[in-house]
């Protein structure tokens, strides 16, 4: 055993110090990766110049299609079996923005079919900064969503009558679950279910990323579902959106009908909510001091809460002023 030690470690410290062991042993390396049919590691190029030939050739390039694994297929499949009876009716309060509002729709849905629950169309909380009243029906086809969505889970407008009964018929009386961010399935079988089917009627609000992405199939399923197929834009949204698109083409004629649509997000509320620093000095400072407190009261000044923003934008958390996204796309 002695021997066999010894020779290793001449070989580590031939490898460390680039002696002819090492390049032995490297080029035996590269033939056994050729006899394994193992991929190559890609050669190092010099990164091309930022103008000239090869930075048109890039720009030419940015539209083609990069995925080359084949034709994109549906990984949804219809069921056609009748649903069992429900267990009860959940309602949900969504709350943020549109995206998050979105994220709540399908996890609602996904929850609501994991339970073998009836949803009631989801409730939009009422943004103390945007304002905005708009109910399900003003952004998503209901219609739609209910028809689509009809074989997997139940959906309706409201709960009935002999349900609100019980509660006085106000929606304040129902029991409202205060759940935790990123919640696992398990945790709505095991904590949230047994409730249900004792009330036959909960209220989860608030509902933004109450649902944690590792989820069982049955949940993704349910979730791809509403997100790709289930919500579809109302009439007046859709009208608009393709008009928006159909100009955008006409007067990007030069480029072959191609152009570039960024959502600066450089509002009040985010800028507020990164806790970033621009250069609006003390006037600035007090302004977000103000707009976080009226946002999200308590969460930015409770105690043992730091706030940096330096290692914030460090860590690129920042959201780009128009000035910035500008000379980004030069």
């Amino acid at each position: 055993r002695l021997p066999l030690r010894a020779a290793a470690l001449r070989r580590r410290h031939a490898a460390l110090h680039g002696l002819a062991p090492a390049r032995r042993r490297a080029a035996d390396h590269h033939a056994l990766r050729a006899r394994l049919r193992l991929p190559q590691p890609p050669a190092v190029r010099a990164p091309p110049p930022r103008h000239g030939r090869r930075q048109l050739h890039r720009r030419a390039t940015v539209w083609r299609q990069t995925y080359k694994g084949g034709v994109w297929r549906p990984c949804i499949h219809n069921l056609t079996n009748s649903l069992p009876e429900s267990n009860g009716y959940i309602y949900v309060e969504a709350n943020g923005g549109l995206n998050q509002q979105r994220t709540s729709i399908c996890n609602a849905v996904a929850i609501a079919g994991f339970l073998n629950a009836t949803l009631i169309i989801p409730n939009f909380h009422f943004h103390s900064i945007w304002k905005d009243p708009s109910k399900f029906r003003d952004i998503y086809d209901e219609e739609h969503f209910v028809k689509r969505l009809q074989n997997d889970v139940r959906v309706v407008n409201k709960a009935p009558d002999f349900i609100m009964e019980r509660f006085g018929h106000n929606l304040s009386n129902v029991f409202n679950f205060k759940i935790k961010a990123w919640s696992s399935s398990t945790y709505y079988k095991d904590v949230v279910l047994p409730k249900l089917v004792e009330e036959r009627f909960i209220r989860i609000s608030p509902f933004a990323n109450r649902l944690s992405f590792d989820a069982p199939p049955v949940v993704q399923r349910l979730r791809c579902l509403v997100n790709f197929e289930a919500l579809k834009f109302s009439n007046p949204i859709a009208t608009l959106s393709e008009t928006l698109i159909s100009r955008m083409r006409e007067r990007s004629a030069e480029s072959n009908g191609k152009y570039i649509a960024v959502h600066l997000r450089f509002e009040e509320d985010m800028v507020a909510f990164s806790c970033c620093v621009y250069d609006g000095g003390d006037e600035e400072k007090k302004e977000m001091d103000v707009a976080r407190e009226i946002g999200w009261r308590g969460k930015f000044t409770r105690r043992g809460k730091v706030i940096r923003p330096g290692i914030i934008r460090m860590n690129g958390k920042c959201p780009l002023t128009p000035l910035e996204v500008c000379l980004h796309l030069i």
